[in-house]
């Protein structure tokens, strides 16, 4: 370039590299990380009470509360209410009538119901009842993922790319669920490197989505951070969900963090029902109630009418007679005016 200016050298030298390597672009801008201060405008809520909050619950639910408990969710405003689980009731007997439960709920064209769906037999029960979305279940953990599905990591695969494989042919949306992203009950810390081979490998296989779960609710803001950080290096945040319990009540700060990194998608359970049956001393689920709460306190849309939800948990908390595990509905219901009737 001979006696050219030493700032047009620079610019020569920058725009050859640029046409010699077209991922360059990408990279300068990808890497740099997420955004930790934009929140998103809209989060979509995945109510997961009706099988997640339930599932745990000893004392068998009557099929008619579960049916009435999604129909006053689905008047609510929220869009998709996972609403069974067809897996063997030898393993969770509370899920045994899912068939019921789904064909007897009034199924409104603006909701989306789906299952949860364990292998290809299940699948195939669930399209029978009439599914028209259904999710897979996998771990980060090969212990919890032994105790929970009866199978290692890569097994629990082959298995749900048989799912996979049939809800394509048969056109039904396939979402995934890893548990035990922030920790395991039998293994304690998970590498964030084993969370992203699992999520990674479900979306390859063909799931829309991915569903990041604190099982045992030990997380923190901090431990959040560092593993979607790595998820998201590899993987786009927009399929990515999070799904906290609240064990040390660190739920809402950690679903706080995943929306300062991008996620837009929140699973969470009417009145804090739940938990895991095979995550010993693990909490409910987060509620719907304090998520919808905060969301709209930072003025983000999430098309979800909070006084029908927190009617909604009052019903179920009613029919198992146990208080709610919301803070929001037990504000609501202390600031409710008392009623005294005077002779």
């Amino acid at each position: 370039m001979g006696n050219a200016p030493i700032a047009v050298k620079h610019c020569l030298n920058f725009g050859a590299l640029m046409g010699d390597s077209p991922w360059l672009p990408w990279l300068l801008q990808e890497k740099k990380g997420p955004d930790i201060h934009k929140f998103p405008d809209f989060v979509k809520i995945v109510e997961v009470g009706p099988r997640d909050g339930l599932q745990n619950e000893k004392e068998m639910v009557p099929t008619e509360v579960k049916i009435q408990l999604i129909d006053m969710l689905s008047q609510t405003g929220l869009s998709v209410i996972e609403a069974t689980s067809f897996v063997s009731s030898k393993w969770v007997a509370q899920m045994a009538d899912h068939t019921e439960v789904l064909r007897g709920i009034n199924k409104l064209p603006h909701v989306r119901y789906p299952v949860l769906t364990p292998n290809l037999q299940g699948f195939q029960a669930a399209v029978e009842a009439g599914a028209s979305e259904v999710a897979v279940f996998g771990s980060a953990s090969e212990t919890f993922s032994k105790r929970n599905i009866n199978c290692s990591i890569e097994e629990s695969m082959r298995r749900f790319e048989q799912v996979i494989t049939a809800a394509k042919q048969a056109g039904i949306p396939v979402r995934g669920y890893v548990s035990c992203t922030l920790g395991c009950p039998y293994e304690g810390d998970i590498q964030p490197a084993q969370v992203t081979k699992v999520v990674k490998r479900l979306l390859e296989l063909g799931c829309y989505e991915v569903s990041l779960g604190d099982t045992t609710g030990a997380g923190t803001a901090g431990s959040m951070a560092a593993m979607l950080r790595a998820v998201t290096t590899e993987v786009p945040v927009h399929a990515l969900a999070v799904h906290c319990h609240d064990t040390y009540g660190q739920a809402l700060a950690n679903i706080l963090t995943a929306l300062q990194m991008g996620v837009s998608v929140v699973d969470s359970s009417v009145a804090g029902l739940g938990g895991c049956p095979y995550a010993k001393g693990a909490g409910g689920n987060v509620s719907t109630e304090d998520v919808v709460y905060m969301l709209h306190g930072l003025g983000i849309e999430t098309g979800v009418d909070l006084s029908k939800v927190i009617e909604a948990g009052e019903f179920i908390c009613q029919a198992l007679n146990r208080p709610t595990s919301s803070k929001v509905a037990q504000a609501t219901n202390k600031s409710k005016p008392s009623l005294s009737r005077s002779d």
